[in-house]
């Protein structure tokens, strides 16, 4: 199970670069990156519609929506800022130097989020070895993105 999790999040990542790449092309065809996100973001949760109403998926009731925390409504902001943020800098940086620095700010984030187990997140502490997969990340990130 562990490896299928793992090929997820590979696959993941492919589609992450793949986004971009094809939001960029949106965007050159209607000359608006936030319109650009908009119609992907329209097309996506068209998709996932779809994908609930075939797999008959219960809507949830008002109760079950109430018990979210108020920050946990904010994925969508999050997202369109991702989206539109990628389209704008990925023609300029190139697909690697995008994502090297995307996973860099991830990966420093989520070193944050688990060391004091914010968003749900149970407790992983920040330890040296972890420090220093961090640390290797930057500087391979330097590497990708030093136009030298």
């Amino acid at each position: 199970m562990q490896s299928l999790l793992y090929l997820l999040a590979f696959a993941a990542g492919i589609v992450l670069t793949v986004q971009v790449g094809v939001n960029s092309a949106l965007r050159g065809a209607v000359g608006n990156p936030v319109m650009a996100a908009l119609i992907s973001f329209v097309i996506g949760s068209a998709g996932l519609l779809a994908f609930l109403l075939v797999t008959r998926t219960p809507w949830p009731d008002r109760a079950q929506l109430t018990t979210a925390p108020a920050w946990g409504w904010l994925g969508g902001l999050l997202g369109a800022f991702y989206v539109v943020s990628t389209i704008i800098v990925g023609p300029r940086l190139g697909a690697a130097a995008l994502l090297a620095l995307i996973v860099l700010g991830q990966l420093v984030t989520s070193l944050l989020v688990d060391h004091f187990g914010w968003l749900g997140f149970p407790e992983q502490p920040l330890t040296a070895l972890r420090l220093l997969g961090a640390l290797l990340l930057f500087g391979g990130m330097l590497l990708i993105v030093h136009r030298g």
